[in-house]
């Protein structure tokens, strides 16, 4: 299967479609012409101006006053692409780091970059192979665009940096003799090109709201069988409710619920108690709330997928070279720092259910066994989700409050959105691996429930967790459990 790189729309759910389902990538023929027509208008502009034209003729950053002789142009951006691959820490995920080649070939195919055909096809020509670049997660400040992350991504063009090949790392210099390539030489702008851009911040946005919309519908099907496993009442779910505060979100989620518990017998059985804690009755309000943040970033993360943003921006049909701030990550260092907050919530609230469910309450055993004392239970998967609750707050800070002048003072304002970024992936892995405890915990308390079922959607969902997860009798080793759990909620669909 072949997705065509071009100027249409390019959605979050288009590309989990590309990277899941095993697309190639192949330029558009509009594409190309769109390549082709900008390099070409670059090439005569630098022969018909003596005008110096940021990281054109010039240096770079703070060296932006001191112009390049033409002889020099080419080793320029190599050079470029040398200094600054200063990356450090943890590897990019390669889910991740190849999310990146996708999303700066469509940028760089706008037309608006200046960069030659065979740079932008060898990209292609990664991505087609599974070439993944050896990219570092420490090194950028999202302003200038992801420099040090984009610089390791694109060193293999010009045959240097490294990148994984079939599960082993080799030198970009392997990579051109395993291929058959030669090392790209690398025209004016073209460095800078490749390097400016929000790829970095971007491609873990992206993947980041991939994996919190479908945690989304997990918090809302793992709620609802929590919510049956407490003997929970199904009024604050109905739709009269939600309808005299109309957020999207609540509307949904309360949806959602009465749908997940339509048939189910524990639901309809007469309640004892007036009313349940806020993390069962509030799950409208807090769940809807993530669902509303949710639907917002993932708009302000198409439209930059969708966008040039290197520097300077190149305008052929109205002969202008333009140097601007069209990489710089504030619009989606802000949205990243939102949307962390709320997937952080649905964790945050879910280990609350934890709690609530292991209490001994409402004819539930303490800590979910039928021997404790003997046996410790559930005791202690709550602790860890307490903890990782904790580490998600701290997770939560905004990076995009912080600004550290960089380049002499003349990048004096800087995003932070790589470090937003980084940190939204954690705390997307975290709430899942919040979401897989409370699965263990609902699902064991929904068994002392028996011979009463809970709705058909549930039971299925229980079936199929059973298969990988057994029910706990006596104390055993807990940790491959939660293990398996959270790659039970990797591999299969919500029941919402």
């Amino acid at each position: 299967m072949i997705h065509h790189i071009s100027a249409e729309h390019l959605t979050i759910s288009r590309v989990e479609e590309i990277l899941t389902k095993g697309y190639k990538l192949a330029l558009s023929d509009d594409a190309v012409e769109r390549i082709n027509h900008c390099r070409e208008y670059l090439d005569k502009k630098m022969e018909n101006t003596e005008r110096p034209i940021y990281g054109v003729t010039t240096g770079f950053g703070s060296l932006c006053n001191i112009s390049i002789g033409k002889e020099q142009l080419s080793q320029l951006q190599k050079n470029l692409m040398m200094s600054h691959a200063c990356g450090t820490g943890a590897r990019v995920p390669n889910e991740i780091a190849r999310l990146m080649l996708l999303l700066k070939v469509q940028s760089l195919s706008y037309g608006h970059s200046g960069v030659q055909l065979i740079t932008v096809q060898r990209l292609v020509d990664m991505f087609n192979n599974n070439i993944i670049p050896v990219v570092y997660e420490q090194g950028s400040l999202g302003a200038s665009g992801d420099l040090s992350p984009l610089a390791h991504m694109c060193l293999p063009l010009i045959g240097l940096g490294e990148v994984e090949v079939d599960g082993n790392i080799i030198s970009g210099e392997e990579l051109m003799q395993r291929m058959g390539w030669e090392p790209i030489t690398l025209c004016s702008k073209e460095g800078l090109a490749l390097l400016n851009g929000t790829q970095f911040m971007s491609a873990y946005g992206v993947y980041s709201m991939i994996n919190a919309q479908r945690l989304s519908r997990w918090a809302d099907s793992i709620g609802a069988m929590s919510l049956d496993a407490f003997d929970g009442r199904l009024e604050p779910f109905e739709h009269n409710v939600h309808a005299i505060r109309p957020h999207n979100g609540q509307i949904t989620t309360a949806r959602n619920i009465r749908e997940l518990l339509e048939d189910s017998e524990i639901v309809k059985q007469p309640k004892k108690h007036v009313q349940d804690p806020y993390s069962f009755r509030c799950i409208p309000q807090v769940h809807g709330a993530s669902k509303d943040t949710i639907e917002y970033v993932a708009s302000v993360l198409e439209t930059e997928i969708n966008s040039a943003t290197d520097n300077p921006t190149v305008f052929p049909d109205t002969d202008e070279v333009i140097s601007a701030g069209n990489f710089h990550g504030q619009p989606i260092a802000l949205a990243m720092d939102f949307l962390a907050i709320a997937v952080a919530e649905l964790g945050n609230i879910s280990e609350r259910r934890i709690y609530k469910i292991i209490s001994g309450a409402r004819d539930l055993p303490n800590f979910l066994v039928a021997s404790p004392g003997v046996n410790s239970g559930f005791m202690i998967p709550q602790y860890t989700a307490a903890s990782i609750v904790s580490q998600s707050k701290g997770l939560c800070w905004p990076a995009s409050c912080d600004s550290i002048p960089s380049s002499q003072g003349q990048e004096d304002h800087v995003s932070m959105g790589s470090n937003a970024a980084a940190k939204l992936w954690k705390v997307v892995q975290n709430t899942q691996r919040i979401l897989a405890i409370e699965l263990m915990n609902s699902a064991q308390a929904l068994e002392f429930r028996r011979p009463l079922r809970s709705s058909a959607k549930i039971e299925n969902l229980l079936a199929e967790y059973r298969k990988v997860v057994p029910f706990v009798d006596n104390d055993t080793v807990m940790y491959p459990h939660i293990a398996t759990s959270v790659k039970f909620l990797e591999e299969n669909e919500p029941a919402c």
